[in-house]
């Protein structure tokens, strides 16, 4: 995918340093991050006056996912603080400011694989999804309109988390869309 050059901003963005979550369990979650996703643990904190940890993965690209554990976090809203749910098994809406999923960007030519992969891992994952500009914004087989394509499942708290890849640049006719503001 075609991306802006950071000179013509006025900040030098470097992509995402890293995205923080929170977990129920660290231990099951650096589990699943390093033995399933194969993200390595880089980087452990330890907070201070026991309110709990903070640890950060590798996900490519110079790119960290960071969860944090709490002791007295709140319980998960789905439908609120996340959809909780896969978009082939659920509502796809979660609150505003709430962090709806995780897109990790893979090669295109090796979606399938990966997906295969999570199954045999045991995760439970979605079909490819085929993202084209139709009206249901999905394709049932791949073609030249299509601009993503997506593997959806779900980490051990409910966090859905996507797997990305590009399928083609894009120009000037891809932003054609009024954006959105409160209904009234």
């Amino acid at each position: 995918m075609e991306r802006q050059d950071s000179t013509e901003s006025a900040f030098a963005f470097g992509g995402v340093n890293h995205l923080a979550l929170v977990c129920r369990d660290m231990s099951r979650t650096v589990d699943f991050y390093t033995r399933i996703l194969e993200m390595p643990l880089i980087k452990t904190i330890e907070l201070p006056f026991g309110l709990g940890q903070h640890f950060f993965f590798d996900c490519g690209g110079g790119d960290t996912l960071a969860f944090f554990w709490f002791p007295d976090a709140p319980e998960p809203a789905p439908g609120v603080s996340g959809p909780g749910v896969r978009p082939d098994t659920g509502s796809l809406t979660s609150a505003i400011g709430s962090m709806n999923h995780v897109a990790f960007s893979v090669p295109a030519d090796e979606i399938e694989a990966y997906r295969e992969r999570l199954i045999a891992r045991g995760v439970a994952c979605s079909e490819i999804a085929n993202h084209d500009d139709s009206e249901l914004g999905v394709a049932e087989d791949l073609h030249a309109g299509v601009f993503v394509r997506s593997v959806y499942f779900l980490d051990p708290d409910g966090i859905l988390l996507e797997l990305a890849a590009w399928t083609r640049p894009f120009g000037p006719g891809d932003v054609h869309h009024r954006p959105a503001g409160p209904v009234r």
